[in-house]
């Protein structure tokens, strides 16, 4: 089988991450975000991927060439010229995506979740229609589009743009496996599957929903990357515990890198990344944070709610809170306050910041 993800844009909304690196690569709970897709597709039978890139495809190339070896499957990048919105890229690598005749799966680059790859393909063989789509249900439709389906067989009616009255509390995940018939109905040019394509075939009756179990989150932009990191943590814990940290000072959910130092008298967590590399000095409370590979917080600094960016420096007796994210190679000083910050690489920061803002 073949998949299709949606690598594209610039990844603005997780800046200052993405100016160093392409938002694919950023470790998402110690892991390259693109690689859970990619091994969740693999595991499903998925021989070769085609990513469809834009922005900063060349350290994506180099990276990819290590898992194809490492996976021991097929990836191919599909460059954009323009961007071409969510349905454009398909026309784009038509060739390769209808190969062989076989269904496809198409996925958002910023989607986590269980990836139910091996239950999607068997459900979109089952109801034999051109399309399916994973849905998710969510606390508070009226904020999102949902979308509305027979409850029997799953058969789409309809997409209703955030609902004044409710109609379903189902929205689209980002997850989709399609027939190669599809791809007649894409034109090579900035497209949206969402708005264009999908209403279309849901008028035929050719598009279906499978509802999704377990969690599922957006981590485009921190404040959500820092809630899918604690809901896969969750997930983990009930799963896999034996990859999560133990030991004193540790609370709740905590996941660190073999290769990571915590010193004395430190508490660590609840839902804590910590990734290679990391140094953790003495007296340091963290929660409800990931710090990436190479960073190093000084004793007696307190943070919660953060994102600490590859190569870092925080001070002693910081305080840092409220989604504070630290670009690469980003110094703190000691005894400073931070508060929502978002400081792009390679600043280095002399003065508390009271108030949320960017510091360039």
């Amino acid at each position: 089988m073949r998949a299709l993800i949606l690598v594209g844009g610039f990844g603005t909304r997780l800046r200052p991450l993405t100016l160093s690196r392409p938002k694919p690569l950023v470790e998402f709970c110690n892991k390259a975000l693109l690689l859970h897709q990619l091994e969740a597709l693999r595991q499903a039978g998925v021989t070769h991927v085609v990513l469809a890139v834009s922005y900063m495809s060349e350290a994506l190339g180099a990276a990819m060439r290590e898992q194809e070896q490492r996976l021991g499957i097929r990836i191919s990048l599909s460059h954009e010229k323009e961007p071409l919105g969510t349905a454009g890229p398909l026309a784009l690598a038509r060739d390769l995506l209808a190969e062989g005749g076989e269904p496809f799966f198409v996925l958002n680059s910023d989607v986590i979740c269980e990836f139910p790859f091996a239950a999607l393909a068997q459900f979109h063989r089952h109801h034999g229609g051109e399309g399916s789509l994973v849905v998710t249900r969510v606390e508070e439709p009226a904020k999102y589009g949902v979308v509305v389906s027979e409850p029997d067989t799953g058969r789409i009616c309809r997409f209703v743009e955030k609902p004044r009255v409710f109609v379903s509390n189902k929205i689209n995940a980002g997850l989709y496996i399609f027939s190669p018939g599809i791809l007649q109905r894409i034109q090579l040019r900035p497209t949206s599957i969402e708005k264009e394509i999908f209403p279309a075939m849901a008028q035929e009756g050719q598009l279906y929903a499978m509802e999704l179990q377990g969690f599922w989150m957006d981590i485009g932009q921190p404040k959500d990357f820092l809630t899918g990191m604690c809901m896969y943590l969750q997930a983990l814990r009930a799963q896999h515990p034996e990859k999560l940290h133990s030991g004193p000072g540790v609370v709740g959910n905590v996941l660190v890198d073999p290769s990571a130092k915590i010193g004395a008298n430190c508490i660590i967590g609840p839902n804590v990344t910590i990734g290679a590399g990391v140094v953790v000095e003495d007296g340091v409370r963290v929660k409800r944070c990931t710090v990436l590979e190479g960073a190093r917080i000084r004793s007696h600094s307190w943070l919660e709610s953060c994102i600490v960016g590859w190569s870092c420096s925080v001070g002693q007796w910081v305080r840092m809170e409220n989604v504070t994210v630290l670009g690469e190679d980003v110094i703190v000083n000691d005894e400073l306050y931070l508060n929502g910050a978002n400081v792009l690489p390679h600043k280095s920061i002399s003065e508390s910041v009271p108030e949320p803002r960017i510091i360039m």
